[in-house]
């Protein structure tokens, strides 16, 4: 039986009130809206507000999210990822019969679904009218794709026919990918940003074989970020935080000791490492490299990597945590042979 062919569109926005600009405006992601292609604003009362372009697209607000060049997204430590699509409020019954109707007038999908279309959502078994007499008492709900998500084979998961729900109702039970907290929990972790990993070394530049070199990281950048998702109009939302709780390093060679042996330097007070000053040469670094074999003309590729805790909280008290997320980069470093003087 041949699936309706739909145009799916996820809008990610950071507000009630949105500006889109560019090839595609707001009004083209809304089924029978008339974009022209200009820049257009959409603005709403998340109050009492009847479906619309930002209605059932999840809002994420990411003021509190990491920044900067180098940021990037956490990878999580198992197999786990956020989802690849989700279902959430999309079309009122005017719009689900502007949707819907040219989809059948086309007869694009064969005469036998089309009926079976009509009669499921016109003809009374189970909907009549497109449910034109609920409107303002409810949403037509359909799936989304996770933003960066489309090729995913999971983004094919949420094929569950349009369905309605009435507000304050919950969604049917077989549908698990029905936004919720803890699904915008999960969508928030997918947009977590946190900075990157590029450690400082002591000495810098060019270290010496059998020198401890040390190596920290700017607390001040290595705080927790969070980034809050919401549906507006269902007064649903989740924020999701990601705290560093340790630094990996990994020297690039064999070659090497690490300081732990481990190489994890887990973070004290606020602290990754330890900054390295006059008068600590005599000390082993809490954290850092020591190198037992020059690295040549070339260089050793060090990698540092971040893991972070990640928890939610949400609406009605829920919450809970998230698998750890990972985020690191490398850099070069040069190690060269102790220059003795033969006298």
């Amino acid at each position: 039986m041949p699936a309706v062919a739909r145009l799916t569109v996820c809008a990610t926005v950071a507000g009630v009130a949105v500006w889109a600009s560019g090839p595609v405006a707001w009004a083209d992601f809304v089924p029978g809206g008339k974009g022209t292609g200009s820049e257009t604003q959409v603005q709403g009362d998340q109050h009492d507000q009847k479906i619309s372009a930002t209605a059932g697209a999840v809002v994420y607000d990411r003021s509190k999210n990491g920044a900067g060049r180098s940021a990037g997204p956490v990878a999580s430590v198992t197999a786990w990822t956020p989802p690849a699509c989700y279902y959430a409020p999309k079309y009122s019954p005017d719009q689900l019969k502007a949707y819907l109707e040219p989809i059948w007038e086309a007869e694009s999908t064969g005469y036998e679904w089309d009926a079976q279309q009509r009669d499921k959502y016109v003809n009374g078994h189970p909907y009549k009218d497109f449910n034109k007499d609920k409107d303002g008492e409810g949403y037509w709900w359909d799936s989304y794709v996770t933003p960066g998500r489309a090729g995913d084979p999971g983004a094919l998961d949420c094929d569950k026919p349009i369905f309605w729900v009435d507000k304050g109702a919950a969604p049917p039970a077989d549908t698990p990918q029905a936004i919720s907290p803890a699904v915008l929990a999960e969508l928030a972790y997918n947009e977590i940003r946190v900075p990157g990993t590029e450690v400082t070394l002591a000495p810098a530049g060019a270290t010496k074989v059998n020198l401890p070199t040390w190596a920290w990281l700017d607390g001040a950048r290595f705080r927790p970020v969070s980034v809050t998702a919401s549906v507006p109009v269902l007064g649903i939302s989740a924020t999701t935080t990601a705290e560093p709780v340790s630094l990996k390093i990994d020297p690039g060679t064999a070659d090497a000791e690490t300081y732990p042996a481990s190489g994890v330097c887990a973070i004290d007070g606020g602290r990754i490492g330890e900054a390295y000053a006059k008068g600590k040469a005599d000390r082993t670094p809490p954290c850092g490299v020591k190198y037992l074999r020059s690295s040549g003309d070339g260089s050793y590729r060090l990698r540092a990597t971040i893991t972070w805790k990640i928890h939610w909280t949400g609406t009605g008290g829920t919450g809970g945590d998230l698998p750890e997320g990972t985020f690191g980069s490398t850099q070069d470093v040069t190690v060269q042979e102790i220059q003795a003087v033969n006298r």
